[in-house]
């Protein structure tokens, strides 16, 4: 098999040939079909997360099939359709997994950071990690639905927000367009807020029903000018930006942050007690919120918006991500 290896922090990817693995208690092998390149893949690379350990192989959106199955998994059936997130499965046993709180696992390992990923052509996994994922979706499609689709999807189903409410998406970029439609078809009155005008067509095109140009004035301002949000959904990694828009909440309304940043946010204390405002991180989810997430994208037409490349090129598809000119996910194939 064909892996994407990072030796050291910082270092550059390298094609390395490997023996296929076999897996063993409650594992299962996935032969990877497409893979989806995340922001979020620089802990591995640059060594940023704890846990991370090299050699390395990066990658967290995963889609392929089942290749084999190791002793006691059940459920699950070789040849059969799967896809594997940022959620790596859990222990079972740590205070929250008895707790049924399964993504706070104490335990869980993170494929493509803490354990070898899917930039790949085979990746070894927990068999509670894989998700099942419908005939309707191209691997390619899945992919990035296992990430930035899950995270953002997931993060508005638990916002709050009922049909009607007027969300805003802050950032129309890698998980701001996929929020964008999420946001649309679960029935909110959706606001996206982009620097510039040059995405306004396109956030029109996503689903929203307005536009807002954070350089142009205010963010905050122009969203109270609307009647103010119920949620913002915050998918950008400057807390600068976010900490603009946190006025622009109606009282009682919730910042809900997926985009990961280790910045401060600049929100004076005052600010969340006048009109009982919160500000909420949320993570991605489990195998099961991954399945929602990819059967609701399809009941609703959901679709990211991709550019694919061969496996090989995984280092010029990391960097076209970082640089952020990707238009809005890299996906490797394996070519399987």
């Amino acid at each position: 098999m064909r892996a994407m290896v990072i030796r050291e922090a910082g270092g550059d990817f390298e094609l390395e040939e490997r023996e296929i693995p076999r897996p063993g208690l409650d594992e299962a092998l996935v032969r990877v079909h497409a893979c989806g390149v995340c922001h979020s893949d620089m802990f591995a690379k640059e060594g940023a997360y704890p846990g991370v350990s090299f050699p390395v192989v990066p990658g967290h959106e995963i889609a392929g099939v089942v290749e084999a199955l190791g002793e006691g998994v059940q459920g699950w059936e070789v040849g059969q359709r799967v896809g594997v997130g940022w959620f790596g499965g859990n222990c079972g046993h740590c205070e929250w997994c008895r707790r049924g709180d399964l993504i706070n696992c104490q335990n869980m390992e993170i494929p493509g950071v803490t354990m070898d990923g899917g930039y790949a052509d085979y990746v070894l996994v927990k068999a509670n990690a894989m998700a099942s994922m419908p005939d309707e979706l191209a691997d390619e499609e899945a992919g990035p639905l296992l990430c930035a689709g899950i995270t953002t999807f997931n993060a508005l189903r638990h916002s709050g927000a009922t049909p009607g409410d007027r969300v805003a998406v802050l950032g129309v970029g890698g998980l701001g367009h996929l929020g964008v439609q999420f946001a649309a078809k679960m029935g909110f009155e959706t606001v996206a807020i982009a620097r510039g005008r040059a995405k306004e067509e396109l956030a029109g095109k996503l689903g929203a029903h307005h536009y807002i140009d954070s350089t142009a004035g205010d963010p905050a301002e122009a969203l109270q000018g609307l009647g103010g949000a119920d949620v913002i959904l915050s998918t950008v990694t400057s807390t600068d930006a976010l900490s603009a828009v946190f006025g622009g909440l109606r009282p009682r309304g919730r910042l809900m942050i997926v985009g990961a940043s280790m910045d401060p946010i600049g929100v004076p204390p005052a600010a969340l007690i006048g009109g009982s405002k919160e500000i909420h991180g949320h993570a991605s989810g489990t195998a099961r919120d991954s399945e929602d997430t990819l059967s609701f994208s399809v009941l609703s037409g959901v679709r990211p918006m991709i550019e694919t490349v061969p496996l090989e090129r995984a280092g010029e598809a990391y960097e076209k991500m970082l640089s952020g000119d990707a238009r809005f996910r890299m996906v490797l194939t394996t070519g399987a």
